[in-house]
């Protein structure tokens, strides 16, 4: 039998040298997303901050990811867990302060780690000076002209400007005491920027370049898809919006309008030195629509939610591969690959359930299959070409906590009624450290969200050197994508034959052979083994494949 076949030293040789030196080094990057209120808490209050990441950096770096991306730590009332910015150019205190996030970047540098920081740049948060402004100064304000305020429709003005729907459900409009309404795609305490402002963008390119002298790498820029509204601002004509969200053309979403902001983005990023990079999350009806934002002049990488929310099923797997490496080839942009975000449940329990029940669910599922499929979908996912997300804790193999009472939930989606399901908090309980302590090594003083009994047995310290782990297989797998040249960076991959349920491709040298089937199949035995999500047995020139596993060869 085969499993885990690797000797490789997982940390980088060098460090800062090589951070500086390497060319394109986002085209095959292994990017790991961290949420810093969850990730470690260094002063005991509960909440994770700067510090407590900056302390976990060495883990990281011999995890063998190449950058770190860290969700928003700005001055925030978190209605939004920071997704609604006060002032874009501080630290929330909860966090710490610009000084602890110098020290982090310096660190990670120093480790031969690069940052990406979040930007929120579609709306703020409505503790904002202007937006604060814009309410105290009433109708006229200029200050209302930097988001969008509109009269209302009804005789009196009671009713909300157009039709549209909040992606956190209700209206996407609210009416103040003056009787003005204005428009927030997402909390109300997220009123939308207008993007038609010359202000608006000059403030945020003053932003850009704020943060990128303090030495970041890049931005991860959220809602990158709704700068921009059609004009008029027009009715949507439909209920259940958040039904055609990534599906179908909408007025505040992907409009051509925003592609010529991230061009003038473009040319402030390539003035500073060091490959600095963006990233795009933008949710649209096509993969071809999202590879306008990765044009040479425009923005470097895009989220590939189409590959996220593809089932476990070797056709459609298929399929949005070859639909993705097809549209990045033409625009030259390097595919991008996730299983899971701060967003939606994480892939271990969506892949416990069955089909078809989308990326928010509430159900624990089949533990065992779920961790399964999740070991070899991570093996599928880093051997494609391009560059790889992954989420803090998947490494650990958690599951989503579906259980979590509803007295502690903080989501804001849950608390309206309709829209998002509500349920993001399941994925953002603090990871385990270790497998006692009053919260598992995440800190002293407990955490935001209470974590499950039993945390601890998935903990880094549980699983750190033990064969078979979850935590041992990421090592191993990034360690042998750094060492397999034909691995990492590319645009295709050469499909072989294989049963049904089976994806097998090559890539130079290298074969990989994922079941997605519920039975074990028979496949040739394309060379030496490299890595296994579980066992597999080798004889007279073939290799039994048990379901859900994927499996790694070198025919070097």
């Amino acid at each position: 039998m085969s499993q885990q076949h690797s000797a490789v030293d997982p940390a980088p040789t060098t460090a800062t040298a090589t951070v500086a030196r390497r060319r394109d080094w986002w085209r095959d990057a292994v990017i790991y997303q961290v949420y810093p209120r969850s990730f470690a808490d260094s002063n005991g209050d509960g909440m994770g901050d700067l510090e407590g990441v900056r302390s976990r950096l060495p883990y990281l770096r011999d995890l063998g990811v190449d950058a770190v991306w860290l969700s928003p730590f700005y001055a925030s009332p978190q209605a939004d867990a920071g997704y609604d910015v006060a002032d874009y150019r501080a630290v929330d205190a909860m966090f710490g302060n610009l000084l602890d996030a110098d020290a982090l970047i310096r660190d990670a540098r120093d480790l031969g780690l690069r940052i990406i920081v979040d930007l929120v740049p579609n709306h703020s948060s409505d503790q904002h000076e202007w937006f604060k402004r814009a309410l105290r100064e009433g109708p006229g304000s200029p200050l209302r002209d930097r988001y969008h305020f509109r009269p209302g429709k009804g005789e009196d003005g009671e009713l909300p400007p157009n039709d549209w729907e909040s992606i956190f459900g209700g209206p996407a409009w609210t009416r103040v005491p003056d009787g003005e309404w204005y428009l927030h795609l997402f909390a109300p305490e997220q009123p939308d920027f207008n993007w038609e402002h010359p202000a608006v963008g000059d403030e945020f390119r003053s932003i850009l370049r704020f943060w990128l002298d303090m030495g970041v790498d890049g931005f991860r820029i959220d809602v990158a898809h709704g700068l921009v509204k059609a004009e008029g601002l027009p009715d949507l004509g439909s209920h259940e919006q958040l039904k055609l969200l990534g599906n179908d053309v909408m007025p505040f979403f992907d409009q051509d309008g925003v592609h010529e902001i991230y061009r003038q983005w473009r040319r402030i990023l390539d003035e500073y030195s060091g490959e600095r990079i963006f990233v795009a999350e933008a949710w649209t009806p096509t993969v071809e629509r999202t590879a306008n934002y990765v044009r040479p002049d425009e923005l470097h990488q895009a989220f590939n939610f189409q590959y996220l929310s593809t089932d476990w099923n070797a056709d459609e797997l298929r399929k949005v591969v070859d639909r993705t490496l097809d549209a990045m080839r033409p625009v030259g942009a390097p595919a991008t690959w996730v299983l899971s975000n701060h967003d939606v449940t994480r892939h271990a329990t969506r892949f416990a359930n069955e089909p078809g029940l989308g990326t928010q669910i509430r159900l624990a599922g089949d533990r065992e299959l779920g961790l399964r499929r999740a070991r070899a979908a991570t093996l599928l996912m880093l051997a494609l070409p391009g560059s790889a997300y992954v989420y803090q804790g998947e490494e650990l193999g958690l599951p989503d906590v579906v259980d979590l009472p509803d007295e502690v939930r903080q989501d804001p989606a849950y608390f309206r009624g309709a829209g998002q399901d509500g349920f993001r908090d399941g994925c953002r309980v603090p990871i385990p450290w270790t497998r006692d302590g009053s919260s598992y090594g995440f800190g002293d003083g407990g955490s935001w969200l209470p974590q499950p009994e039993g945390w601890g047995e998935l903990s880094v310290e549980a699983q750190t050197g033990v064969p078979g782990s979850t935590l041992e297989l990421y090592r191993s797998a990034l360690a042998v994508r750094r060492e397999q040249p034909d691995l990492g960076a590319g645009d295709s991959v050469e499909w072989l034959r294989a049963p049904e349920g089976v994806l097998a491709f090559r890539r130079g040298e290298f074969v990989c052979v994922a079941n997605t089937s519920g039975e074990s199949v028979t496949t040739p035995a394309y060379g030496r083994v490299l890595l296994t999500s579980g066992e597999v047995t080798e004889a007279d020139g073939e290799t039994k494949v048990p379901a859900d596993t994927t499996v790694w060869f070198t025919t070097a």
